[in-house]
């Protein structure tokens, strides 16, 4: 294998680009040089892009920036990108603690710019969505909101018969968030955790590219996928994973004997998930 060829597609499945801001298409080229071929690129928080959201139709803007960056990428790339749109969970703090919403005042507008992202899934011009709730410890009524927006997302996902991102805390069980998605008619399979560690019970875990979570993922024999959640921000340089990482890991997981796991990440999760072929969008 040459440092640019793995032989195979290889994806990351979240990371963000902010060419406004940051590296942008410059880190799009560095993943493609050693063997990247395929992105998932999710919108930045709104407020990063300096969008503070009053009513849904705001979100729109940084959807559309958002697009732009995927074109710019897939221009880089062996094979081509992809939008994952949507509401970041973190902003219900943000309108509840700094801007004096309601927590049902919060939940209305995130479920509104989740709609408005829907619309995207819609015309063809998005893959999926991205929703979830804080990672972090709240008050009753923000977490019942926020489960309230993921719900919601799950409702969006079946509608649109795509597949859910979700940022959530940290946790090896989920499998109650499965459940309100298969209640909603999206299937377990469509939910996908973000940052998730080598296992997990319920949605599809989207692996966070360290060794040893990669590992124990590449051994359980289960459907997984790869991400860096690289973020794109020139303040915060050594933040998550940069975006070489998944095509490193992948060969060193090749080099290691787990051809058959690294198929599973990159060819038929992929493709289980979100319907997408990487193979076929591989341009040799």
């Amino acid at each position: 294998m040459s440092d640019g060829d793995l032989g195979m597609p290889v994806l990351d499945n979240h990371l963000h680009l902010d060419p406004r801001h940051a590296r942008g298409v410059e880190a799009v080229k560095d993943f493609a040089r050693v063997g990247g071929t395929h992105l998932l690129v999710v919108n930045k928080p709104s407020w990063h892009l300096g969008v503070e959201a009053v009513e849904p139709e705001d979100f729109r803007a940084v959807f559309e920036e958002t697009l732009d960056a995927v074109a710019d990428a897939t221009e880089a790339l062996p094979g081509r990108a992809w939008p994952v749109l949507g509401v970041h969970p973190g902003l219900i703090s943000r309108l509840v603690d700094e801007r004096g919403f309601s927590p049902e005042e919060a939940r209305d507008l995130m479920r509104g710019g989740l709609e408005v992202a829907a619309e995207f899934v819609a015309d063809g011009r998005a893959l999926a969505l991205k929703s979830g709730r804080p990672h972090y410890d709240v008050s009753d009524a923000v977490w019942g909101a926020s489960n309230a927006v993921t719900k919601h997302a799950f409702e969006l996902g079946a509608e649109r018969d795509c597949a859910v991102q979700l940022h959530t805390e940290a946790s090896e069980d989920l499998t109650e968030l499965a459940e309100w998605a298969e209640a909603r008619g999206l299937p377990a399979r469509k939910v996908v955790k973000h940052y998730a560690s080598g296992r997990l019970r319920g949605p599809t875990p989207s692996v966070m590219s360290e060794k040893d979570r990669l590992l124990t993922a590449a051994e359980a024999g289960e459907p997984f996928l790869m991400e860096t959640d690289f973020v794109d921000d020139p303040d915060k340089p050594g933040m998550v994973l940069g975006p070489k990482t998944v095509p490193r890991r992948t060969r060193w997981l090749l080099e290691e004997g787990y051809e058959a796991a690294m198929r599973t990440a990159h060819v038929e999760t992929p493709h289980e998930v979100y319907g997408i072929d990487t193979e076929a969008t591989l341009d040799r």
